[in-house]
């Protein structure tokens, strides 16, 4: 799957020079927590979110600063602190540096972009325009749409459980003590000893994903640890 099947087209957005009050406005308005912000030519220049409009003097949230920061403090870093609560335009206050995706970008590529910058949405931009956005809702939507659906028919369970097997079989976690699977009427039951824990739940999410099983009782047990240094 890419941007372009997930995204919502429809996005809410501000013109970069409109005022925050607009912005929060709209932030109420459309039950959002961050707009893209554009220019005249729908061009993505900003993001504006809820962070960017707490801290104003207007509800006296300014922040305060104690002596010794005021002390080592810039007048650059003091003039753009005294900006960032006092002024009344979304181009001051909104993060420049947006990070935006293509339409046939895959929703691995959208999910390592919200990894690598600590973001929960991205613009979506073709030709220069922003076109749609993709949040983690979105992503969580393309989950939801991938649910598998129980097969029909049901496969018998002789091969079910070589169905099973196979998938066990030369997996990077699989056993090296023996393990037993068996099947009746779709319900596999898991059987045999493992190294540790993470390998046991390993072998009963692989069993519950093979099509036609129905529900997975897991009785693998651990290796005592004397066992395994008397090898």
């Amino acid at each position: 799957m890419h941007a372009k099947d997930v995204m919502i087209g429809s996005v809410v957005c501000i013109n970069v020079g409109d005022s925050i009050f607009d912005a929060a406005e709209l932030l109420l308005g459309a039950r959002v927590s961050a707009v893209p912000v554009v220019d005249d030519k729908g061009a993505v220049v900003g993001i504006v979110s809820e962070a960017d409009l707490l801290r104003r003097a207007e509800i006296g949230t300014a922040p305060r600063k104690g002596w010794l920061a005021r002390l080592l403090d810039s007048d650059v870093s003091a003039a753009n602190d005294f900006v960032a609560a006092h002024t009344r335009r979304v181009s001051d206050v909104m993060t420049k540096e947006v990070v935006t995706a293509g339409p046939d970008a895959t929703l691995r590529e959208l999910v390592e972009l919200m990894e690598r910058h600590s973001v929960k949405r991205i613009p979506i931009v073709h030709d220069g325009r922003l076109v749609g956005i993709v949040s983690r809702a979105d992503l969580l939507c393309a989950l939801l749409s991938r649910e598998p659906e129980r097969p029909l028919p049901q496969p018998s369970d002789t091969a079910l459980r070589q169905a099973v097997i196979e998938t066990l079989e030369k997996r990077p976690w699989t056993s090296r003590w023996p393990t037993h699977v068996f099947v009746s009427g779709g319900i596999v039951d898991l059987w045999g000893f493992v190294d540790d824990a993470a390998g046991r739940k390993a072998y009963g999410v692989a069993a519950e994903n093979v099509p036609g099983v129905r529900q997975v009782n897991n009785h693998l047990r651990q290796m005592p640890a004397s066992t395994k240094m008397g090898l």
